[in-house]
């Protein structure tokens, strides 16, 4: 956060003030009615005021996680164990324009790029809504989504055609960013349904993706593919390390 140091110097410049305005010290040993000098001194200038403020930096962390913090977001036969995964706090900024520290799990395999991606969002200005992990949600991905949140890992299969297969989410190996700015979209459906404000996507909002953005430029930067650009469905929310 912005720091101001201010040196305050009304003090002493009072004081000074005071000294300036006493008569001078009367010579000992004088004889009555000799002249004599009288010294004023000046006030002494008040010490220099600076004001500097301080940009805030980005600040990242990384802790191992148990089966008991991931709650709903992680069962037996989940294709990762809780070991592999890492939960990671992240400078980011919010829409009030302020710097907040966020959470979000992870596979350990790629925090040094997930944690480069959100060092440039940071950089950047870059808004998001919030930060928590899916299990705030009780692994519910519709809640979190309507929530506005920016999440990693949550043991889910995805959602798609066909047979069930798991998400990319289920590895911790995508990153689902502002949802509702972001929504995903097949057809007549957007989840969240309050992301139907966002399906204009060539008006650029505050915390949307869009090619040539600073959100989708800084997941491609590290390898990651993106969501909107896929064929049908739209997953605009949606990076990962292999574009599933």
């Amino acid at each position: 956060m912005a720091g101001r140091r201010v040196a305050l110097g009304a003090a002493a410049c009072a004081l000074a003030v005071v000294a300036g305005c006493a008569p001078a010290a009367r010579p000992a040993g004088g004889s009555a009615g000799t002249a004599r000098a009288t010294t004023t001194s000046s006030p002494a200038p008040p010490p220099s005021t600076t004001t500097t403020t301080e940009a805030p930096s980005f600040t990242s962390s990384v802790a191992t996680v148990g089966a008991a913090q991931l709650g709903a977001t992680w069962h037996p036969g989940c294709p990762v164990d809780p070991a592999q995964l890492r939960a990671l706090e992240l400078g980011y900024w919010g829409f009030d324009g302020r710097a907040h520290i966020g959470t979000m799990v992870v596979n350990a395999s790629v925090v040094p790029a997930v944690t480069q991606v959100f060092a440039a969002l940071f950089a950047g200005h870059f808004p998001l809504s919030e930060m928590v992990p899916e299990s705030a949600y009780g692994g519910d991905d519709n809640t979190a989504a309507a929530a506005d949140d920016t999440s990693g890992f949550n043991c889910r299969a995805a959602v798609a055609p066909g047979p069930p297969q798991w998400s990319m989410h289920a590895y911790g190996e995508a990153i689902d960013v502002n949802d509702v700015q972001n929504p995903y979209v097949d057809g007549a459906t957007v989840i969240p349904p309050a992301g139907s404000a966002y399906l204009d996507r060539g008006t650029l909002r505050p915390g949307m993706a869009v090619p040539g953005g600073i959100l989708v430029d800084a997941f491609a930067a590290v390898g990651w593919y993106w969501g909107g650009t896929w064929s049908g469905t739209r997953d605009y929310q949606h990076f990962s390390v292999n574009g599933h």
